[in-house]
């Protein structure tokens, strides 16, 4: 088999779902999981991309599809200024980039580092608009008769923040403005009515 692993720098994470397993669908398994975006300019990194593809595409031939692989191979990387699966165009923050989904299973965490190899345990420093190094493994895989190249996802390195993608909550101070406090008083006498 083919070495079908790469890593990729500075690149922008999106659906970030690192340090706990998630599942939008609830009866589907959770995962780790993270989208990732990256740019169209960075030419050595789509290089390095496009040649784990095609490792992987030649482990399937060589393996889990017996010899011969699908007409047009289904593999996870997308046109980010084009459609998804589903027909519909892109998030703005996907446009100039090559974007792909990665994922580990629920009993395999990912490893997530700082930029001195630090582990991140604070869910406040790993969200969707980071940017980081990471880690990949593209796999065939031959699944109720679909064939493809899958995408695993290894260890991430954090390396810069980046303006936070959707969905996160506002702050207070967006929201709220401070209360007037009135003035300190000291105690009033209830006889003669002056401050104490």
């Amino acid at each position: 088999m083919e070495n079908a692993s790469v890593v990729l720098e500075n690149v922008r994470l999106s659906y970030v779902h690192l340090l706990k397993p998630y599942a939008r669908d609830p009866q589907a398994t959770p995962k780790f999981q993270a989208t990732i975006l990256l740019p169209k300019t960075d030419a050595v990194g789509k290089q390095k991309l496009d040649a784990a593809l095609a490792a992987a595409t030649r482990n399937g031939i060589n393996g889990k599809w017996n010899g011969a692989a699908p007409v047009k191979v289904p593999n996870p990387v997308w046109d980010g200024d084009g459609l998804n699966q589903s027909g519909n165009t892109f998030g703005p923050e996907c446009k100039g980039c090559w974007v792909f989904a990665a994922s580990s299973p629920a009993d395999k965490p990912v490893d997530v580092v700082d930029g001195q190899l630090n582990r991140i345990m604070d869910a406040t420093k790993v969200y969707s608009g980071m940017y980081a190094n990471i880690s990949v493994n593209f796999f065939p895989y031959n699944y109720q008769g679909k064939k493809g190249v899958g995408c695993g996802l290894g260890p991430v390195q954090k390396v810069r923040d980046g303006e936070p993608l959707g969905g996160s909550a506002p702050s207070a101070k967006s929201v709220f403005q401070p209360i007037q406090q009135a003035p300190a008083t000291g105690a009033v006498n209830p006889l003669t009515g002056e401050i104490m």
